[in-house]
């Protein structure tokens, strides 16, 4: 098989001289020969053509040179001409010279229109994805991602490409890869900008194609992350196999040779190689700095430890670091001084870049010179893609004489409440739009939307006072506001767990097993990892608090109901009286029981989200809030995407510290700057800077925001870390630092209108100013205020830091 992609390479390389040569692969059949070639079970990609004009022929000229391409592959190009024996079928007046057919033996794999596969690029990607329909998976939301990456752990890796517009050249490259590599490695296409944000691409929409290499194979918690590796390279097929050879080199080489005769795979690879040399008396140290800057740089460059005290180690003691180019025969050496030079020198410096084309029209960054810098991040991104047509045909524009009908139907009937002036509410139309795409396929559910501005007296028949307000209508029930965050995930996991009923109510011990082991609505495992069971005695009036909880958890997380006799056996066996609920966390992990008091449904709401949350959280932007108002000091671990044994061994200390029941003061929790990139500047402004990971650290939030830094020079180990917190506990730890409590102010001043006014028309607002206030009654600054609106619920440290204006804020009327 790789000899197969060895001349696929040679074919891209020598590709102009394939397309020109003189013998066409292209097999001309005849209605015979076509039936026997249906019969011998090959593939084969036909063309039924009748007559024969300029755009026909283009396409029969692009046909005969992906012909040769093809056959590597396995593939046959023919065509059949119906103008001189017709085929039964397929000659047909309305196909003919439309359509071409992708046959594997007599069953049609796919038919394409010609002006799908209009070029040799477009014919080979289009045709190997619908042979390899199979094995590569095409997923479009983080949701689909995560399931297909809890699959492969242990198992296998994962290459995942995203390719914003099917059959150019890096969907070919792409498939070709797939066609060699499938047996080895799961393939995965993307092409929507939910799963960029999710992969840390910050401006989704500047990404035409980019690849991602997931290490699933060797992690083996279902809890744990698959660390990720981007090619930072254009996708080409020679690009993707190197990186995939990278990929499987060693993370970290160690050698006792001079860097001049050092030979290893990199070298092979024509990728430069980065040596680091190591002094026995700091070899441990070395050896971590080495690993983190070989993670930083994997699919980059590879790394080599050099050991110094080899008397073949020539390197003047002046230097620790060196490097070699592939395009070089010598050895350049410098002094390393932190990791951050090294890859700031390989990034910007030495590695080529692709040329980018500034486009005139913006005319890049000094387009915007004569733009002023707004006030408000989320105006500012809005601004910024006013030039991005939002493709809201997906959604039902409501008005005043069709929202009642609309709303009263039996489907679900989910309708968006904005106004065109608010930054917020368009910001938040584009995740909106996400999610209508996202559930098309979805019956029963209709996205819809009301512009305020416009049809003022339908939003206030509905009450809605903010924007933007979402409202979830159904036949015979009462509109249930969207109170989760404003983004498309978080709005596409409610809508699709709102499906489960709320409570489901479990008739017996066998449905009350699958419900807790997840094969109940086991297509929401993914949504909703835990799930919770109430356990009630016939005619218990605590049944009826349960349900109106229950409904008012709906979209939120599953729930089920056990209201039997045999719920006497369950509670005597977990130890707990009756009323009580269990909480499942996935099938293996030991079940929590939960005594219930009697309670409003509101003190049940609270009671059933605390019981839960997890033990050792990965902290989000999702769910800060909720750990927050626990009140506890967090132990913080911050770790990275890299796969060493550094980053997964502080997470199995940290979940031995949390399960021994010796860190009940506080909660240990963790965050991955990955998944998490507003993590690394809470870490910045923890510390002032951002060590190397992983990074352990207690923040004291609502005690002076003191914050206490691990010992770096200390293994991450259970043990160390309780003597750590005794220390701290015991006033012997001295603070790094402390987040001050102050107001959440905007990036810049408000602009003052009535001081422009009166430099125009002097006097003229001046009367307009506020009087001023008695004394003791003074008026909050707008940044006081703003501060107070948008404080987590447990006040500053964390929460301040998370950068609040990651999650919009409701503007009120």
């Amino acid at each position: 098989m790789l000899c197969l992609y060895v001349v696929a390479l040679i074919l891209t390389l020598n590709s102009q001289q394939c397309e020109n040569a003189n013998t066409s692969k292209l097999v001309e059949h005849t209605a015979a020969s076509f039936m026997n070639n249906m019969m011998s079970g090959k593939t084969y990609f036909i063309y039924f053509v009748k007559q024969v004009n300029s755009a026909v022929k283009t396409f029969i000229e692009q046909l005969e040179m992906s012909a040769d391409v093809l056959e590597d592959y396995g593939i046959l190009i023919g065509k059949v001409n119906c103008s001189e024996e017709a085929v039964e079928k397929y000659c047909t007046e309305e196909e003919v010279m439309k359509k071409i057919y992708l046959f594997r033996g007599p069953d049609i794999l796919r038919t394409f229109d010609i002006d799908t596969v209009f070029d040799v690029n477009a014919i080979v990607s289009h045709v190997l994805f619908a042979v390899l329909f199979d094995e590569v998976r095409y997923v479009h939301t983080p949701a689909e991602l995560q399931r297909a990456e809890r699959s492969a752990k242990g198992t296998r890796d994962i290459v995942m490409g995203h390719i914003r517009v099917l059959g150019l050249p890096e969907h070919r490259a792409l498939m070709e890869a797939a066609f060699v590599y499938g047996s080895k490695y799961q393939f995965i296409l993307t092409s929507g900008a939910p799963l960029l944000r999710h992969m840390e691409i910050a401006d989704p929409t500047a990404v035409e194609a980019c690849l991602w290499f997931l290490h699933c194979s060797r992690v083996s918690q279902a809890s744990e992350p698959c660390p990720h590796t981007l090619m930072r390279k254009p996708l080409t097929t020679i690009n993707i196999h190197t990186f995939l050879q990278l990929m499987e080199a060693p993370l970290l080489t160690e050698t006792t040779e001079d860097p001049a005769v050092v030979d290893v795979v990199y070298n092979h690879l024509n990728v430069p190689v980065v040596f680091l040399f190591s002094q026995p008396e700091t070899l441990h140290l070395d050896r971590v700095t080495a690993e983190n800057l070989a993670l930083r740089l994997r699919g980059e460059a590879g790394l080599v430890l050099v050991h110094r005290d080899n008397p073949s180690v020539k390197t003047p003691l002046a230097f620790n670091a060196a490097y070699r180019l592939p395009q070089e025969q010598g050895v350049r050496y410098f002094t390393l001084r932190n990791v951050e030079e090294v890859v700031t020198l390989f990034r910007e410096q030495l590695l080529p870049k692709e040329e980018e084309e500034e486009d005139e029209e913006d005319g890049g960054e000094d387009g915007w010179s004569g733009v002023d810098v707004l006030d408000d991040e989320v105006a500012e991104s809005v601004y910024r893609d006013r030039g991005s047509p939002l493709d809201t045909d997906v959604l039902l524009e409501l008005t005043a004489p069709t929202f009642s009908a609309a709303v009263t139907q039996n489907r679900l009937m989910v309708v968006l409440f904005y106004v065109k002036w608010d930054a917020v509410s368009m910001a938040f139309m584009q995740s909106y739009v996400q999610v209508a795409h996202a559930l098309e396929g979805v019956s029963g559910v209709k996205l819809a939307s009301v512009n305020c501005g416009e049809w003022t007296d339908v939003c206030a028949d509905q009450n809605i006072s903010s924007f933007p307000s979402v409202l979830l209508y159904q036949a015979g029930e009462a509109a249930q506001p969207y109170r989760g965050m404003l983004g498309a995930e978080s709005l596409h996991t409610f809508l699709l767990l709102r499906e489960a009923p709320s409570p489901l109510e479990l008739s017996s011990a066998a449905d009350v097993l699958s419900f807790l082991d997840g094969e109940l609505y086991g297509r929401h495992e993914a949504l909703a990892r835990v799930r919770v069971l109430g356990l009630f005695a016939p005619a218990d009036p605590a049944v009826a608090v349960f349900v109106e909880a229950a409904k008012s958890l709906r979209g939120q997380m599953l729930l089920g109901l056990f209201v039997n006799e045999e719920a006497d056996a369950w509670a005597e066996e977990l130890a707990v009286t009756l009323p009580a609920l269990l909480v499942s966390r996935g099938p293996g992990v030991r079940r929590e029981a939960h005594a219930l008091l009697p309670s409003t449904s509101h003190d049940l709401v609270n009671r059933i989200r605390k019981a839960a949350m997890d033990t050792f959280p990965e902290l989000t932007v999702d769910n800060l809030p909720w750990y927050l108002e626990l009140g506890k000091p967090l132990l913080l671990l911050f770790i990275g995407g890299g796969e060493s044994p550094q980053m997964a061994q502080p997470l199995e200390e940290m979940r031995e510290v949390q399960s021994a029941g010796r860190v009940d003061h506080v909660l240990p929790c963790w965050i991955h700057l990955g998944r998490t990139p507003a993590g690394r500047s809470v870490l910045k402004a923890y510390l002032g800077f951002v060590p190397p990971l992983p990074v352990l650290v207690l923040s004291r939030l609502g005690r002076g925001g003191e914050v206490f830094h691990f010992p770096s020079e200390r293994p991450l180990l259970s043990e160390n870390i309780v003597q750590w917190l005794q220390r701290i506990e015991n006033n012997q730890e001295q603070s790094a630092g402390a987040i001050p409590d102050t107001p959440w102010d905007p990036p810049v001043p408000f602009y003052d209108f009535l001081a422009v006014m009166d430099e125009e028309a002097p006097g003229y607002a001046s009367q307009r100013n506020p009087k001023v206030k008695p004394e003791g009654k003074r008026e909050r600054p707008a940044g006081e205020a703003m501060q107070e609106e948008t404080a987590s619920p447990a006040g500053g440290g964390l929460g301040a830091a998370l950068n609040p204006q990651t999650t919009p804020q409701h503007t009120e009327l």
